[in-house]
């Protein structure tokens, strides 16, 4: 009985995992569009460019430095 309840308990928290990982923001530039944008992942610095060094926990925070960021301005 114990060993089925920590089969459970090792499966549902290996599910869960990935939902509570933290999600981290930056805001980015296409290098062949120059348009900015928020992303996911951290740009690679080849076909997106890193605007500002700073990663973002919320995406309405990077938004909110991708409005204010000189580089994004068209």
């Amino acid at each position: 009985m114990f060993a089925r309840s920590l089969i459970v308990v090792a499966t549902v928290a290996a599910l869960t995992m990935p939902a509570m990982a933290a999600t981290s923001y930056w805001v980015a530039k296409d290098a062949a569009t120059k348009k900015c944008s928020v992303v996911e992942k951290k740009p690679d610095g080849k076909t997106m460019m890193l605007i500002g060094k700073a990663k973002y926990k919320t995406m309405a925070d990077a938004n909110k430095a991708m409005a204010a960021a000189a580089d994004c301005k068209y």
